[in-house]
């Protein structure tokens, strides 16, 4: 009796505990406007942390993409007060068909593996397994809403690793900015910033093979705006955070 009550006192205490944002965002790209929303639900609870994200294209991005929706979902425990992903699972839909991946992180062999799923019309067309060349503690939206309590000191780079950026074997580049180098962030994400960064990627739309992505950070250490550099053809991407 002693136990039961001693878990479902401990239950109790981490439910309690938990703390739960809201943090949502309206994207937008050169001539077409806004293209769409991302919706994120972020639960922190003393041990533990899952994050929700759901994409909705708008305007003519939504026309194009065939009213695409994409929904995330990492979850993983708290260390340090930084979320570390044991899960985290992509998945698209488009009219009759979808995708669906799936990575689980092992961290005490640390290998990843990644199964990729598809179907059309209800049917399984594609069901294949792999583990990833790397490593790495976060993914996509542990890396993204990380950040503000990862890294602090200004004048430093940073490197991480996600998956979900397979093409790239998982590595990111963090560099915030001096004090003195601020003046180029602040002219593309506006003043008064937590902190501003910029983090290096590599994609084919590039109009360089590395692309810049800008980032300031609110007071909250959520991120408040970001500016994709050298989109080929349409400038510049941004995503600014609602209010």
């Amino acid at each position: 009796m002693m136990k039961k009550v001693l878990f479902m006192f401990f239950a109790l205490s981490n439910l309690t505990m938990a703390s739960v944002d809201h943090v949502s965002y309206k994207a937008t790209f050169g001539i077409f406007g806004t293209v769409g929303t991302i919706k994120n639900k972020i639960i922190k609870k003393s041990r533990t942390y899952k994050i929700e994200s759901r994409v909705e294209f708008a305007g003519l991005a939504k026309l194009l993409m065939g009213d695409q929706k994409e929904h995330y979902v990492s979850q993983g425990r708290m260390e340090n007060g930084l979320m570390i992903s044991d899960t985290y699972t992509m998945t698209s839909t488009k009219k009759d068909k979808k995708t669906m991946k799936e990575y689980h992180i092992n961290h005490n062999s640390k290998i990843v593996t990644k199964r990729v799923r598809k179907w059309i019309q209800g049917k399984l067309v594609k069901d294949k397994k792999e583990k990833l060349t790397f490593y790495a503690k976060d993914d996509l939206l542990t890396l993204y809403f990380n950040l503000g309590t990862a890294v602090k000191a200004k004048g430093k780079k940073y490197h991480f690793k996600a998956v979900g950026l397979e093409k790239q074997q998982g590595k990111v580049q963090i560099t915030v900015p001096s004090k003195a180098q601020q003046a180029p962030y602040v002219k593309d994400l506006g003043a008064g910033a937590l902190l501003y960064a910029k983090a290096l990627i590599h994609q084919k739309n590039f109009k360089k093979k590395k692309g810049d992505i800008l980032l300031s950070l609110a007071k909250d250490k959520y991120i408040e705006k970001s500016v994709i550099k050298d989109v080929v053809l349409y400038g510049d991407a941004k995503i600014e955070r609602l209010r």
